[in-house]
């Protein structure tokens, strides 16, 4: 029971973050393409003071959920897949981290001074960015749903006293 709680926790968490990111990737991307350039700069400064809080819970409850998953899910192809979610979770908190929010940083200011010259390259790096995160995101989202397809059991004390990989 508790690994289905825990895989339930999971699947909700990664499905959030791999709808936020792909709603702001199909919509909000561009729509930024489609306003003048200070009203994409002061949305987007605003955006970031609200996902600054719920963006950063979703990623580190996906995380967490899903690198539990992997512990409970005992051994073989489930604990890989629950393994390589939680990774690819933990990808899209650092592409964020260290990708997206130093340029976010960059936009507060530009909304409130002027954008610099090389703006563009810079706005296309954060697009980048936002794609990768979300693709991940995205993958992880996907990895826990074939768990949910194919059945997740908790390893067995038996298994484990052998050490059964084979699942």
């Amino acid at each position: 029971m508790r690994i289905r709680i825990v895989h339930g926790i999971a699947l909700l968490s990664t499905g959030l973050l791999a709808g936020a990111f792909g709603y702001g990737a199909a919509n909000l991307v561009p729509t930024f393409h489609a306003v003048p350039l200070g009203m994409r700069l002061s949305f987007h400064a605003e955006l970031m003071k609200m996902n600054g809080i719920t963006m950063q819970a979703a990623m580190g409850t996906a995380f967490l959920s899903s690198l539990t998953l992997a512990v409970l899910a005992g051994g073989g192809r489930f604990r890989l897949t629950a393994g390589a979610a939680s990774l690819l979770t933990l990808a899209s908190f650092l592409i964020t981290r260290f990708g997206n929010v130093p340029i976010n940083g960059q936009i507060k200011r530009w909304a409130v001074t002027s954008a610099p010259a090389e703006h563009a390259e810079i706005l296309g790096r954060w697009e980048l960015f936002n794609t990768m995160r979300t693709l991940t995101a995205l993958a992880a989202f996907g990895l826990l749903i074939v768990l949910a397809v194919r059945g997740l059991r908790p390893v067995t004390r038996a298994e484990h006293a052998r050490g059964d990989q084979s699942r």
